[in-house]
């Protein structure tokens, strides 16, 4: 095949999707607490469940590093025998992708890496073909102009770390860098990563387990292990995945093709993509981000208001080359974006100082830095699209009237 050229088989992407009847969740368990006054948030939450809307999910809160809602229920898998339980652990898709922001970010607040540094400071072959002046900023944050890779790729090739990063370090940007926003849809792993193994010698996934995970007790892989692999309930397609967008659209997202049903191999499950494999509980995303969302967790702090105010920072305006939506980007996370229902006008219409992205299959990473609040949503269920938010959005809104109430915003 020439290079630059890309082929995709419909019938890998459109196919016969699972037709779920829901005669047998009528009633579902539902697991975990809610502190008092977050109550309308666990019905929201089961109001998803024995609507048939999640086959299975999690959510939780932390508040100024406080876990006030730990919620799971539903089933496992569709044998509708084995529940869906605490230990439960989804890939989130795209949702990873606030993870690796956050080591960035941390790394940032430990002035280990400047942001505003060019990228070759710690990785020099990364200059390489127009990209000298390329800022750590920019891969974090979308606009280095590295959305995905030029030539023809395929799964085995994104797994191979060091062989796919290194193609990165070779190619040319697809427009001039710092001038527009591109969705890094794969990308963003393998370049945040590299520069975190050039500055502390740990893969991504080993970053984030030593310096996140282990620190905020959060149960979430960026490269999961063998020994996780039996809690692990792989995504259950619920619709037809068909191709669509421009063509920066398909040169990102399509090559490779990535389906809910890939994730299901081992081979995805084991290396490091922190822009789409990371696994967890909502628990496991909600504590990671209260770092972010308050500075620490459990009366433990770990990152300073000034490190943890930085997301914040805009890197350009306007509509995203690749999705070609209007996304204001910040460092790693979305600010403001129609990608997720509900945010008519802005992030003020539901918290004033948010970051937050979606994963394919509904997953959601959210942070409210004005409310000191985090929020993470798990499901198995892959409903109706790619960055599919209706349902943690149902359960988010409910979190909002819980903090008013409680006049924490």
């Amino acid at each position: 095949m020439p290079k630059g050229q890309y082929r995709f088989d419909e019938d890998d992407i459109v196919q016969g999707c699972v037709d779920v009847t829901f005669s047998n969740l009528i009633e579902n368990t539902i697991g975990g607490f809610v502190k008092p006054g977050f109550e309308p948030v666990r019905a929201a939450f089961a109001a998803n469940l024995n609507s048939g809307s999640d086959i299975g999910a999690s959510t939780a809160v932390f508040v100024d590093g406080e876990c006030v809602v730990d919620l799971w229920g539903g089933h496992f898998d569709l044998t509708y025998t084995r529940p869906f339980g605490r230990d439960t652990l989804v890939n989130g898709f795209s949702s990873t992708k606030t993870m690796s922001a956050l080591c960035a970010l941390l790394l940032a607040d430990r002035s280990e890496i400047d942001l505003d540094d060019r990228v070759t400071k710690y990785w020099p072959s990364f200059g390489e073909s127009g990209k000298g002046e390329v800022k750590v900023r920019e891969i974090v944050g979308h606009t280095s102009g590295m959305a995905g890779w030029t030539a023809p790729m395929t799964l085995k090739d994104i797994y191979d770390i060091e062989k796919s990063t290194a193609m990165l370090a070779e190619q040319a940007p697809w427009w001039k860098p710092g001038t527009g926003a591109g969705y890094h849809g794969f990308t963003m792993s393998h370049l945040i990563g590299e520069v975190v193994r050039s500055v502390t010698g740990l893969g991504l996934g080993e970053f984030f387990a030593k310096e996140i995970a282990g620190p905020t007790g959060a149960d979430y892989f960026i490269g999961t292990p063998e020994e996780c692999d039996s809690r692990v309930s792989t995504l259950i397609q619920g619709y037809p995945i068909a191709p669509d967008g421009n063509a920066f659209y398909k040169r990102c997202l399509l090559n490779p093709v990535a389906r809910p049903q890939d994730s299901a191999s081992i081979a995805w499950r084991r290396p490091a993509m922190g822009a789409l494999n990371g696994h967890g509980s909502a628990h496991g995303i909600a504590a990671a981000q209260s770092m972010l969302a308050s500075g620490g967790i459990a009366g433990k702090r770990l990152m300073s208001d000034a490190g943890r105010m930085r997301v914040l920072e805009q890197q350009v305006k306007g509509t995203d080359l690749v999705l070609g939506l209007p996304i204001d980007w910040g460092v790693g996370y979305a600010l403001n974006s129609p990608v997720t229902p509900g945010w008519t006008g802005g992030p003020s219409t539901i918290g004033r100082s948010v970051g937050h992205w979606g994963g394919g299959g509904g997953s959601l990473s959210y942070v409210d830095l004005d409310a000191r609040m985090s929020f993470g949503f798990a499901p198995n269920r892959w409903t109706s699209g790619p960055h599919e938010q209706d349902r943690s959005m149902t359960i988010l809104k409910a979190v909002y009237q819980s903090l008013t109430q409680a006049g924490k915003r």
